[in-house]
């Protein structure tokens, strides 16, 4: 029975066994599969008292934590379809995917979107807010869901049955819903676990579910091995909270962790000798990883790792033994200061078509140079063109409602086109950048910089632009503008900016007087901007402006 809701059906043999920790009325409360059936129950109930079947679209739109976990396992066991939406999207966004998915039914967090989202959709779903007060058309999730609700349902379904519409970042034109199976889920799942080992451990939930990759790997991978989830309160808590919760195993993209070697960076700064201690802690830890540690080095490392690294880590909650990084790629540099201090970082590649792993190191054999081997059950290959194909259980049936689309990337023997450039050495992969016109920036977030760019060129202050932010945790502006004042530029190009969503915006500008052209070499023949080569040129004042940091306006 290919369902995604057995992975809590199993767990009801032993209803107090805990699965989830969520902050609530000033404590942490733990949540055991029992209270999660129970509630999912409820939410069943209101979804057939509706009238919803099996197939129809729900869409949610909640924050990480115990609501978004029972009504998701809630409609995916009577075989409805679940749509994630992320909450701090914008209208826009939303109503092209409610309107596309078909969902019939919004659950979403707050309203604040509402009065936007009514103005731009004709037809709205029914709206059910987790919020006591939600004005009309919105329901109050209190008198929408119902006291009692029943023995938690978990329907009998083939395993291509669609479990969830997983919209995707476009490069070009809407986002695309991409159309995962039961099947296609749980295989990731199993594949997932067969490379890790999950026992007496404590996860904690940072991504948003909307994003695969922690829907997969943070939600129903732990789920089957009845690992325990911590949902995080917000980004700007996260310290307090892994202090708190003291998590085992924590799902992150490169940002979490550039962002706390940031931090730690800017606290030794003041002391020489910390740094100095530090900076040899981490040359010597990485020295060992390699297996190139001297006599020498070997004997200082046990007390490095207990006067410098001990310390550190335990900023990280002190517990943290496994650490996986993925939706974007990790700087080497990251990756060897957190292995010099003696902390695993496991990094892989999957994208959303795929479940979404498709490689990633292993504990016992990590090269962090590499996305690391394909998970079981999953074959590569690169084309001619050195593109990533990608064939196996977890890949998607296609994109919803995109016949065309789907074709173009999957074709008849099911070999996924990923657009990624790749390099397979000894089994390995390497990923060298993408075919497509998309940027990834370090958080995960996937944008068009044509879209942005074009919007950009709207305001005549702006001649030619281009955006930098590959791997980096915001976006970089570089313009070609007869204005010089960086404030200034900020303002104007985020005001062409406020349809996008928030990771689209602008925070640094840096502007040119000198046009770019065919003769200099920036420019192709048919006026294209030639992205390397205006990369390779400013390449020392895009650096400049990411070690400054954001500018207010």
């Amino acid at each position: 029975m290919p369902n995604l809701a057995t992975l809590l059906q199993q767990h009801l043999a032993t209803p107090e066994k805990v699965l989830y920790r969520q902050w609530r009325d000033g404590a942490w409360r733990d949540y055991s599969a029992g209270d999660i059936a129970s509630l999912a129950g409820r939410w069943q109930r209101a979804f057939r008292d509706h009238g919803l079947q099996a197939g129809d679209r729900v869409a949610i739109a909640l924050r990480n934590g115990v609501d978004w976990w029972a009504v998701d396992l809630a409609a995916l066991g009577l075989g409805l379809v679940t749509v994630p939406l992320y909450p701090d999207d914008n209208a826009e966004n939303w109503a092209w995917i409610l309107s596309d998915s078909g969902a019939r039914l919004l659950v979403a967090e707050n309203t604040r979107l509402l009065p936007a989202l009514a103005g731009l959709s004709a037809q709205l779903p029914t709206v059910i807010c987790l919020q006591d007060e939600a004005p009309a058309p919105a329901v109050p999730v209190s008198a929408w869901l119902p006291e009692s609700g029943g023995e938690f349902a978990v329907a009998d379904l083939p395993a291509d049955a669609l479990a969830t519409l997983v919209y995707t970042s476009g490069t070009t034109g809407r986002p695309k819903g991409v159309m995962l199976s039961h099947g296609n889920v749980l295989a990731n799942v199993d594949a997932v676990l067969q490379i890790v080992t999950l026992g007496d451990d404590l996860l904690i939930s940072i991504l948003p579910l909307a994003h695969m990759f922690e829907r997969t790997c943070g939600y129903y991978t732990p789920l089957k091995a009845g690992v325990p989830v911590a949902a995080m309160r917000s980004i700007n808590q996260l310290a307090e909270d892994l202090a708190q919760v003291q998590p085992t195993v924590m799902i992150a993209v490169p940002r979490v962790f550039e962002r706390f070697l940031k931090r730690i960076e800017q606290a030794l700064s003041h002391s020489p000798l910390k740094l100095t201690l530090f900076r040899l802690t981490v040359a010597i830890g990485w020295r060992r990883f390699q297996g190139r540690a001297s006599f020498v080095e070997r004997a200082l490392y046990p007390p490095l790792q207990r006067l410098v690294a001990r310390p550190i880590l335990q900023r990280l909650g002190g517990c943290l033994r496994l650490p996986v990084v993925g939706g974007a790629p990790v700087e080497l540099r990251i990756a060897k200061v957190f292995i010099g201090l003696g902390l695993n970082l496991i990094h892989g590649y999957g994208l959303t078509e795929a479940s979404p792993v498709v490689a990633a190191n292993r504990p016992d054999d990590n090269d962090p140079a590499t996305v690391g081997r394909p998970v079981p059950g999953v074959e590569v290959r690169v084309n001619q063109a050195n593109e990533l194909l990608v064939r196996g259980p977890s890949v998607m049936r296609g994109y919803w409602n995109l016949p065309d689309a789907t074709a173009a990337v999957l074709d008849s023997d099911g070999w996924l086109n990923t657009g990624d450039q790749a390099d397979i050495r000894d089994g390995r992969i390497t990923i060298k950048g993408r075919t497509k016109d998309i940027l990834v920036l370090s958080n995960g977030e996937k944008l068009p910089p044509t879209d942005i760019e074009t919007a950009l060129l709207d305001d005549p202050v702006f001649e030619q632009v281009m955006l930098a932010g590959e791997g980096r945790p915001y976006l970089v502006l570089l313009a070609v503008s007869h204005e010089t004042d960086e404030r200034a530029l900020l303002k104007r190009a985020n005001a062409q900016l406020r349809h996008f969503p928030r990771h689209a915006r602008v925070r640094r500008v840096i502007a040119v007087t000198e046009p770019w052209t065919v003769e200099n070499g920036l420019l192709t023949p048919t006026q294209k901007v030639k992205r390397e080569a205006l990369y390779r040129r400013f390449r020392e004042e895009i650096e400049k402006v990411y070690r400054e940091g954001i500018r207010r306006v």
